[in-house]
């Protein structure tokens, strides 16, 4: 089979292109809307190209486990057959709550994977989707992170050592500002812009006992708050943004069709309902 081109548009394709979902991949430079491709099997469709016309997605009925490529009836964890699901480091608690890493205990499903992926640098940010809100990421996912959460506006605000450092943070830090996003708000467009570097400030001043206590704990070195940086702004490919959202599940209806109206997250807007593209990993579509 052969393999696209970066930014190969579906009309140069022949129609009924058939392979298994990944979340999509993303192209941002500062100034400009996000790049999207979705990959299908081992192509890549540009996907902006296609904003204003109608696109159709069509899931053939096999779930492919993003990990081992073997079938399996059901999806766990965002494209994960059974078995990998439950044995992965990736697919574990601790990645969803990272204060709950649990290497130190000589209990992680996959240490060598626990050492390249958790034992490193990580960032806290606040970001703007839905609302302001708190996250965690590695410094190479900036700003994908961002992207795939659909978010607005971004900036850092801690550098620590370890995953589970950035867990400690955020926990503190989720007392004072949400740590999820409202998806059917974002999809509405998302909340007004916001003085990021502001709201920063005020988050220090609410969490300053914890977060001091939490530094003297681990030392300077380890946790590193940032009161000065950069504010990421970012634009996504949207002509129009629905009133109110629809939910589109390929589970309950195989066959997604509709007129292309803006790409926001992992989330394809179309005239009739959003579909999140990374929640079906692994399904075999055929899209024309």
């Amino acid at each position: 089979m052969m393999t696209m081109d970066l930014f190969a548009g579906l009309d140069d394709l022949p129609p009924g292109i058939t392979g298994n979902l990944a979340k999509m991949s993303t192209h941002w430079v500062a100034g400009s809307p996000v790049q999207y491709q979705l990959p299908l099997g081992d192509q890549r469709l540009d996907l902006n190209a296609r904003i204003g016309q109608t696109i159709r997605l069509e899931f053939t009925g096999a779930i492919h486990c993003v990990h081992c490529g073997e079938l399996t009836k059901k999806s766990f964890g965002q494209g994960y057959c059974y078995k990998h699901f439950a044995a992965l480091a990736q697919t574990d608690v601790c990645i969803m709550s990272p204060e709950k890493c649990h290497y130190d205990q000589g209990t992680c499903r996959e240490p060598a994977w626990g050492e390249a992926s958790c034992m490193q640098s990580h960032y806290v940010y606040l970001s703007n989707s839905s609302a302001i809100k708190v996250g965690i990421t590695r410094g190479g996912q900036i700003p994908t992170r961002w992207v795939d959460q659909g978010a607005t506006q971004a900036i850092t605000i801690a550098r620590v050592a370890t995953r589970q450092l950035a867990g400690f943070v955020e926990v503190i830090c989720k007392k004072h500002v949400a740590d999820k996003t409202n998806w059917r708000n974002m999809l509405k467009g998302g909340s007004a812009p916001l003085d990021m570097a502001a709201e920063r400030d005020r988050l220090f001043t609410l969490a300053q006992a914890d977060l001091a206590e939490l530094v003297e704990r681990h030392g300077l070195l380890a946790v590193q708050l940032l009161h000065h940086g950069d504010v990421f702004e970012i634009d996504f490919p949207v002509t129009q943004y629905p009133d109110k959202v629809a939910s589109l599940n390929f589970d309950k209806d195989p066959l997604v069709e509709g007129t292309l109206l803006g790409i926001k997250g992992q989330y394809l807007i179309l005239d009739s309902g959003v579909i999140n593209i990374r929640r079906f990993g692994g399904y075999q579509v055929t899209v024309s």
